[in-house]
């Protein structure tokens, strides 16, 4: 019972839209390869008919929309084929950007949960911190990470750090909010209940807010890990870097190499996706480490 269950509340729908992505995804790349066919075909005098430029499509060295099983191809051969320690693989890209990524995100972890808590017990930086916190934001990255980098360099700081601190920057945001929201989430009858104690503000805090905050800590932390990796990918564009995601992705781009591009784009959904399921079993343990039921 529970099986079918399953099947039908869970397997059978996702496998429909994935089935469905990926056979909007063929002729996609047939539509949008098919003109350098018929173009390749024209300057050679030939004809060429639709049945013919199918298969063609679907075997482009350098096409407009690789197909998935390109891209799959690439990705077996990068991951699986290639040495770890390989230049060529991108376990070893994956690894230089994942390292930038923890780095950030731990540090925009404490900073966000230090300013939520300066926030919180601290009026003035509330009305005065907080819209500069919120107006921090509305920099495109894109414009702040070059600045990061050039200024870094010219004080000797190179390498991880820059990248790092690119993560930090994006992922301390949504930490600051969570635990705004999360530490004035007690009622106010739970706060006069812990005065009535004659509770200190440390043992309200350690007792009270904190606990309260958990779950909103950790839904913040998961957007926070996921953006940090974009961090990280967006600090190795404007360096040059030769190694991480985004020197893939570079890398591609200037060669034309849009499977190897592409191929970069999943292996950096793949690694995000994968911090986020280890931060929600985080959040499940510790859930349940307070007594929380499942």
């Amino acid at each position: 019972m529970e099986r079918q269950s399953f099947l039908k509340d869970r397997l059978i729908p996702i496998g429909t839209v994935i089935v469905a992505i990926i056979a909007i995804w063929y002729a996609a790349a047939v539509f949008l390869n098919a003109p350098f066919e018929r173009d390749n075909a024209a300057r050679n005098g030939e004809t060429i008919t639709f049945a013919e430029i199918v298969p063609k499509t679907m075997a482009q060295e350098r096409p407009v929309l690789p197909a998935p099983h390109q891209v799959a191809a690439e990705l077996w051969d990068t991951t699986v084929n290639k040495a770890v320690t390989s230049k060529r693989s991108l376990v070893y890209h994956a690894w230089v950007t994942l390292s930038a990524t923890l780095l950030g995100f731990a540090m925009g972890t404490v900073l966000g949960i230090v300013l939520a808590i300066g926030i919180v017990h601290n009026r003035a930086m509330d009305r005065s911190l907080m819209p500069w916190v919120i107006a921090s934001q509305t920099i495109p990255i894109l414009a702040i990470a070059p600045m990061i980098i050039v200024v870094l360099n010219a004080i000797g700081l190179s390498g991880l750090l820059p990248k790092a601190l690119i993560s930090t920057y994006l992922s301390f945001f949504p930490v600051v909010v969570g635990m705004v929201k999360g530490l004035r989430s007690p009622e106010q009858i739970q706060l006069d209940l812990m005065h009535t104690y004659n509770a200190s503000s440390a043992q309200t805090f350690w007792k009270l807010r904190w606990p309260s905050s958990m779950p909103y800590l950790f839904t913040s932390l998961k957007v926070a890990v996921a953006i940090s990796l974009v961090g990280a990918i967006v600090g190795e564009l404007p360096t040059g870097a030769v190694a991480g995601l985004g020197a893939r992705l570079l890398a591609g781009s200037y060669y034309g190499q849009t499977v190897q591009i592409w191929a970069a784009l999943f292996m950096a959904a793949g690694v995000a996706a994968l911090l986020v399921v280890i931060v929600g079993l985080a959040h499940s343990a510790v859930l349940k480490r307070m007594g929380a039921r499942a």
